[in-house]
């Protein structure tokens, strides 16, 4: 299966310094072209810096301006026209399964269809711990997910009326024993964010799981982070097609240097 190269902007509300920043942030990235726009689904904004291994906190984890995302995503679902619209990624643990189903296909008629669901097991205990949600073991986590993950393509396939379209399952993780084996039988869109080479050897975990659950591996689009050409080049290479680069706000604003750059390489690439 052949997919058009694309690019995402992941725009992040924490430090923003108002609600109409970060708006006017969504609206500047699908003017520039970008593809899809996401949030992300926390209550905090989690300070954080990327190594090959995945993502580290940092030791303190101050509080900042922030905003809800899947109350955002509706005003986005007003407020563009073109791009697909989500969450990077939703915390199952955090709604009830059937109720973010719903939620899910009511976002996507206010768009028109252009809701992606992305959704994953939730990691950041400061969320948990001051909203008063249990953080219990990796496993248990796993559990919540697994199951939230059935109940919600359960859900949106008897909910009246049906989504406009079969909304996407973006699942993110790497996983390998839970994560991965569920991205397999249920993801439209598989988002992991590590370097090249650690991220191959779970792609093909990937597609032996995908085989096992009698799944064709090509009907899940593979997505990964920008970091620049020359990896994003080795990593289309290996079959990923969708691109993501995070804005984050600074008191200036967004720099949208990274996404223009990642645009730039894509249509070149095209």
């Amino acid at each position: 299966m052949t997919r058009p190269l694309r690019a995402a902007a992941h725009i992040w509300p924490g430090g923003t310094p108002d609600y109409a920043t970060w708006r006017a942030a969504v609206l500047h990235a699908e003017e520039l072209g970008a593809d899809v726009v996401f949030g992300y689904d926390h209550f905090h904004a989690p300070a954080v810096h990327r190594t090959a291994a995945g993502v580290e906190l940092a030791p303190e984890q101050p509080d900042l301006n922030h905003f809800e995302g899947w109350t955002a995503l509706a005003s986005w679902a007003e407020i563009t026209t073109r791009v697909e619209i989500g969450l990077l990624v939703t915390g199952v643990a955090y709604r009830n399964p059937d109720l973010l189903a719903d939620m899910a296909r009511t976002v996507d008629h206010i768009s028109g269809g252009r809701l992606i669901l992305g959704v994953g097991a939730g990691w950041y205990r400061k969320d948990y711990d001051s909203y008063g949600y249990p953080f219990g073991p990796l496993r248990e986590r796993m559990d919540l997910f697994a199951d939230g993950v059935r109940r919600i393509e359960d859900r949106l396939d008897r909910l009246v009326p049906p989504p406009l379209r079969p909304v996407p399952l973006l699942v993110g993780g790497q996983g390998e024993r839970r994560t991965l084996p569920l991205a397999a039988r249920y993801a439209d869109i598989w988002h992991c964010g590590l370097e090249p080479a650690v991220r191959r050897r779970k792609d093909d975990l990937l597609r032996e799981y995908a085989d096992e659950a009698g799944r064709d591996e090509a009907l899940i689009e593979r997505a990964a982070n920008w970091t620049g050409p020359a990896q994003a080049d080795e990593l289309r290479a290996d079959g990923a097609t969708l691109f993501v680069t995070e804005l984050k706000p600074s008191p200036a604003g967004y720099d949208f240097t990274g996404l223009r750059d990642l645009l730039a390489w894509r249509d070149t690439a095209r």
